[in-house]
This record gives structure tokens, sequence and C-alpha cells, in this order.
């Protein structure tokens, strides 16, 4: 969501039914996984009417994957945020992949959108997909990781996180930070990494967390 403050009462007021729509429709893939909610439900649910739902989205297919984006878009800026500083590609994958194990808890409605629907958006332009592909790209450019065609480093590291994602879920009685670290180093070795190098960086420290 843009930053830019709307300039007059009925650019705010748009924003704000838009932002309601898309808040409603996240609420209810995080709840249900689909999208078989009415229009009126979503409308009824943002507190909005249903003739407010035509006038920001033609469907409700466009308005779940603007929400999906939405989430996913502030999934990667939270990552950003807590590992901003951090210089070298392997560290940034593997805080990654441990934030996520730590935002079953802290972001649950962003982790379960992220189970439902992330892996038809592992190469998308939206979402959480542009932060990672950065991130791979800038590993292979300074020699970090192998030169492996990034459409596919993003696919086996996308894969990898949302396995991790699904562990988180289905197995909870599993250390969340044990699995995250082992995860992000079995990835850092398949991008490149030597074997002990890729066990120092996934098992190293975290950043303390920013206010």
């Amino acid at each position: 969501m843009s930053s830019v403050r709307p300039s007059n009462r009925f650019e705010r007021r748009r924003a704000e039914t838009r932002r309601a729509l898309i808040c409603a429709a996240r609420e209810l893939l995080a709840e249900a996984g689909d999208a078989s909610a009415s229009i009126q439900a979503i409308a009824d649910r943002a507190d909005v009417g249903l003739g407010s739902f035509y006038n920001h989205f033609e469907s409700k297919a466009e308005l779940f994957d603007a929400a999906v984006a939405d989430a996913l878009k502030e999934f990667g800026q939270v990552i950003d945020e807590q590992l901003a500083g951090t210089e070298d590609p392997a560290e940034l994958m593997a805080g990654g992949f441990r934030l996520v194990a730590r935002m079953a808890d802290s972001h649950p409605e962003l982790m379960c959108i992220l189970r439902h629907r992330g892996l038809s958006q592992i190469h998308s332009d939206r979402g959480l997909a542009p932060s990672v592909r950065r991130d791979v790209q800038r590993g292979i450019e300074a020699g970090r990781f192998a030169p492996i065609d990034p459409i596919y480093a993003l696919s086996g590291t996308g894969g990898a996180l949302l396995s991790l994602v699904e562990l988180r879920f289905s197995r909870p009685d599993l250390d969340g930070e044990e699995a995250a670290s082992n995860l992000a180093e079995i990835t850092l070795r398949m991008l490149g990494v030597p074997l002990e190098e890729a066990h120092e960086v996934a098992w190293r420290p975290l950043p303390a967390p920013r206010n």
C-alpha cells in the first residue's frame, strides 16, 4: 500500500474503502484458505456497501489476488526491516528462513496466507517474490552463490521456504528455530555455499529485534 496520503476527502475515503475490502479478503483467506465467500459477505465484513466493491474490483478473483499480494508484500517488509544492515546474501537468506519460523507466532494471518497461496506466488512480480529474487540475484552476482539460473534458484528457495511454513503448521511439536536453521543450511548448500560455512551461517545468532 502506498505511503502517499490521498490529497482530498474523496480520495481518502476511496483508499479507506479499498483497504477495508483487502483486509476483509485477507482475513477470509487466513481463516478458510479459499475464496468461496460471496461478494456480499466480503462487503459485510469490510463494513462497506455492495456497490462499493465494484468501484474498486471487477471480481472476487481480482480482490483476492490483491489481498494475497498485499499480505506477501507486508511479509517481505517485516523480514527486510528485521534484517536491515545485513550485507551478506547468505546471511540474509538464512535470516529470512529463521524469521519465517518465528512469524508463525507473531504474524499468524500472514503465515496462513503464505501457506495457502504462497506456491502460486513464487514467480510473481508482486508480494514476497521480488525480495527473494533480489537476494538470490545479489548472491549470484557477488559470487556468494553458484551461477545458477535465477529462475531455478528462486524455485528451489521458494519451495524450501514454503516447506518450512507447512512444517510449522503440520508439526507444531518440532522446534521451529531448529527446523528453520536446518532448512536454511540445506538451502545455502543448494545455492553453492560450502558445507561448513553454510552450517555456520545458518546457525548464527539473528540481529536483535528492531524497535
